[in-house]
């Protein structure tokens, strides 16, 4: 059960991407407060689905049917691009702990915002029209 140098240390860091092996492990707290973050973007994408699915299911005919079935659709695909940028922030904030480097910008916040405000505004003046 040796953890630090021996054949089960490399074992287990054989299975890592090369960006989670370099550097030196941070503090446990850092590591899990960026899992937790990484799982409430992983929260943020599935509640986008669940929009997108209760606006095709339950608008009816408050919204035309293809405008519906656009922005379902849209939202659907940008919960899918948000998970692939959640993962891809986590496992850079991971790279810069590991090696002591500033951590990235949190952009995927500004998508979000950008394409939320957007969806928000569509459906505001599809609603109205």
């Amino acid at each position: 059960m040796e953890i630090r140098g021996g054949r089960r240390a490399k074992a287990l860091h054989g299975w890592r991407p090369k960006a989670l092996r370099d550097g030196t492990d941070p503090d446990p707290r850092f590591t899990l407060a960026n899992e937790r973050t990484f799982l409430a973007w992983v929260r943020t994408a599935l509640g986008v689905i669940a929009a997108a699915v209760a606006l095709e299911t339950f608008a009816g005919d408050i919204v035309s049917e293809g405008l519906r079935t656009v922005l379902a659709c849209a939202l659907l695909g940008f919960a899918a691009v948000l998970m692939v940028f959640a993962l891809i922030r986590w496992h850079r904030v991971e790279h810069a702990m590991r090696t002591g480097r500033a951590l990235p910008v949190p952009w995927v916040a500004y998508l979000l915002a950008v394409a939320l405000g957007f969806a928000g505004v569509v459906l505001a003046v599809a609603i109205a029209w």
